[in-house]
């Protein structure tokens, strides 16, 4: 789906630091596009930093379930985010169908409140929705299936895969309902150690961008141990030259 995005959890610390400069970066890597995180916090900069640079923020990252949802779709809107996305609901929340019930019953209310503003709700996943099981089904899917079909998914294909899953299998199944993948590797420890440029570890990514071609594509690294613009570029080049 059209040229890579980034999220900026990946550099929190030099956005927090710098964030006009770090949007700077990422733009002279290739980037058109970031996927920020904390919308609300962080809009004055946003504003500023994403069309000094000629960059947009097609989906972000925000809690929502529990929040002040008018607020954080509001800024999504003036930032032209047409997705938010709930990046983590606990993993004690999917052990039983009834409280997946109750998360899958609180987004699609905050997707009523989204339209209003214009804007659509998504959902990101860890390890933990996949590990927990239903019936013999994952507590993601179990989830997906109670969802409003207005709503996007956002499947982590590093946390998919740590969390026991075959990504590019549970990628046909949910097929449509993906709207994003986060583009991430390693070593799959659940800690996110030894997270490694894309193609470059043990998540399974030419079968999983095989899965999902009209997907966005996001860069994601929770840690990593090197210079964080260099594993990004690496992870951009992978995106952009190797595998799409």
């Amino acid at each position: 789906m059209g040229k890579p995005s980034v999220q900026l959890y990946s550099v929190r610390d030099a956005f927090a630091a710098d964030p006009a400069d770090t949007l700077r970066r990422l733009a002279a890597i290739g980037f058109t596009q970031v996927e920020p995180y904390g919308v609300v916090e962080n809009v004055a900069a946003l504003s500023a930093g994403l069309p000094a640079n000629g960059l947009s923020a097609p989906t972000a990252h925000a809690k929502l379930i529990g929040e002040d949802q008018n607020a954080v779709f509001a800024a999504a809107k003036q930032l032209g985010i047409a997705v938010v996305i709930d990046p983590l609901v606990k993993p004690e929340q999917w052990q039983n169908a009834a409280d997946i019930t109750a998360t899958a019953e609180a987004l699609n209310a905050a997707a009523k409140i989204a339209e209003d503003h214009g804007v659509r709700v998504g959902y990101h996943n860890h390890w933990w929705e996949l590990e927990s099981r239903i019936d013999g089904r994952s507590a993601f899917e179990v989830f997906a299936d109670q969802l409003d079909p207005a709503i996007a998914l956002e499947v982590d294909a590093y946390w998919a895969t740590a969390g026991g899953e075959n990504a590019p299998e549970l990628l046909r199944r949910l097929g449509s309902r993906v709207h994003a993948i986060h583009v991430k590797d390693g070593a799959l420890a659940t800690d996110a150690s030894g997270q490694v440029p894309a193609g470059q570890g043990s998540v399974p990514l030419a079968d999983v961008l095989a899965a999902a071609p009209d997907a966005l594509r996001v860069v994601e690294f929770d840690r990593y141990d090197g210079d964080i613009f260099d594993g990004i570029a690496a992870s951009f080049a992978y995106l952009t030259e190797g595998a799409k």
